[in-house]
């Protein structure tokens, strides 16, 4: 996964932001909850390479070898064994090496990444949100979408009559059921085309304002773009909607639409470290947890404080 340059929150030390140039990063750290400058740090004056040391001269007693001593610690600025770093000039274990020099390895499971500092949602969470924005969706198809549907029935009625008689009676017969009206295509394009454009409405202006539909709002769950903790504003929304509301189109398909809205849905469960869906990735979003509002301040009761 490749990740735009910006400022990010440091996964080795969270408390503190380094600068990501889309290959690893670079500069010096800031605090948190310091404004980053606009595009990349100024360049660090290179240190003054140290006057190369000489290695300790090793006099073996008489009848030893010298090769059966203690071999000689890595000196300052060198790369110790199997190319970790050693006591590189500059090195700070609290924000990992160098430009330039590899990540020591974790000794356990990494730290989950705080994107601005937020804590990722969970897929639960997500799921929940997810399907209390289908349930209000499906809503609004009922009371806009209703007579369509219903006349779409009744253009199948016909077939359905006469597969539900062939199940009743048990018949084994390879003529083909009636054919179903003649508006019954033109009926699905419409619903799906009115289901569609109701799932937009809902949707794109409520992310683009704030990042939450009333679904993540219920579930204090919102998303974010990934390079500023701001609103995602119209353009990334609508990018963000399309690639998991237009293939409402293709459901006429033979259920295209549908398989491919299942992959999207199931996509964070298999994406590190970050959980992005594949609308995510198209409009470079990420789902974090909301803060909690802070508690309003009671004022003091009149009287002496105890």
């Amino acid at each position: 996964m490749s990740v735009a340059p910006g400022w990010y929150v440091d996964p080795a030390d969270p408390q503190t932001r380094r600068y990501w140039d889309g290959e690893g990063w670079i500069g010096a750290p800031i605090p948190v909850d310091a404004t980053p400058p606009h595009g990349p740090p100024p360049p660090e004056p290179e240190p003054e390479p140290e006057p190369p040391t000489a290695p300790p001269v090793v006099v073996a007693p008489a009848g030893t070898s010298p090769a059966g001593g203690p071999a000689p610690s890595p000196t300052a600025g060198q790369p110790g064994p199997a190319g970790q770093p050693g006591t590189a000039p500059g090195y700070d274990p609290r924000h990992g090496p160098p430009p330039g020099w590899p990540y020591p390895t974790w000794p356990g499971r990494p730290p989950e990444p705080r994107p601005h500092g937020l804590p990722l949602a969970g897929y639960y969470e997500r799921f929940v949100a997810r399907l209390i924005d289908f349930g209000i969706v499906f809503l609004l198809n009922a009371l806009v979408n209703g007579w369509f549907v219903w006349r779409f029935l009744q253009e199948l009625s016909p077939s359905l009559k006469e597969a539900w008689r062939r199940i009743e009676n048990q018949e084994q017969t390879t003529e083909p059921l009636p054919p179903a009206g003649e508006q019954a295509s033109a009926l699905v394009v419409t619903i799906l085309l009115i289901a569609t454009a109701l799932w937009l409405a809902y949707e794109v202006p409520a992310m683009a304002a704030n990042g939450q539909t009333f679904g993540k709002r219920v579930m204090r769950i919102r998303a974010v773009p990934v390079d500023a903790d701001a609103p995602l504003g119209f353009g990334r929304a609508l990018r963000r909607w399309n690639t998991l509301g237009l293939p409402t189109l293709l459901w006429y398909c033979c259920g295209l639409g549908l398989l491919l809205q299942l992959v999207d849905a199931v996509s964070p469960l298999f994406d590190q470290p970050l959980r992005q869906a594949l609308h995510d990735k198209r409009a470079q979003t990420v789902v974090v947890r909301a803060p909690h509002p802070a508690p309003n301040d009671r004022a003091e009761p009149p009287g002496d404080t105890p």
